[in-house]
């Protein structure tokens, strides 16, 4: 083990009091429900999804900068988690960021749920999506208006589906 994964492990050892239990930020529906929690072992996540997929989700990993297809992506639709399938983003609420991961200034009303992370020592907040706790990223407070927020996405962890097609069922 490194001097640097140590001290890194050591600091989240630290901080974990601290960062609490994801929190979901609005109801979904009017009367005030949550989306219903999906729990699967991170093992049947692991047959599902593709290694890069799992890893950013499921032991939040980061993609490589400007290495995503959807970062590029203008057409009228929807981004899904890329786990199980809830629709996380619309795309009018997609900017480009300039940082060159996919951004957006809103998630769909109660569909990500954040917590605090202090993996690089000051504290960011991280969001993951409210049915399967997929990682998705993190959200800075310099994005545009009307929010103000820039949810920072790591594109593996999303799916896009284009404004005429189906969205997918959610998985079960």
């Amino acid at each position: 083990m490194t001097r640097k994964r140590f001290l890194a492990g050591l600091l989240g050892l630290a901080a974990a009091p601290l960062a609490g239990r994801l929190e979901a930020d609005e109801p979904d529906a009017a009367d005030g429900r949550q989306v219903p929690r999906l729990d699967k072992p991170k093992a049947e996540w692991r047959r599902l999804l593709p290694p890069a997929a799992y890893a950013v989700l499921f032991e939040e990993s980061t993609e490589r900068s400007g290495s995503s297809p959807l970062n590029a992506e203008k057409r009228a639709g929807t981004f899904v988690c890329a786990a199980c399938f809830l629709p996380v983003f619309r795309s009018d609420t997609k900017f480009e960021s300039g940082t060159g991961w996919p951004s957006f200034w809103a998630p769909i009303s109660g569909h990500v749920a954040t917590r605090r992370d202090f993996k690089l020592i000051l504290p960011r907040t991280e969001y993951h999506c409210a049915r399967c706790g997929g990682h998705q990223g993190h959200v800075f407070s310099d994005g545009p208006a009307p929010t103000g927020k820039r949810y920072c996405n790591n594109g593996v962890a999303l799916r896009f589906v284009p404004e005429r097609e189906s969205l997918p069922a959610l998985r079960s």
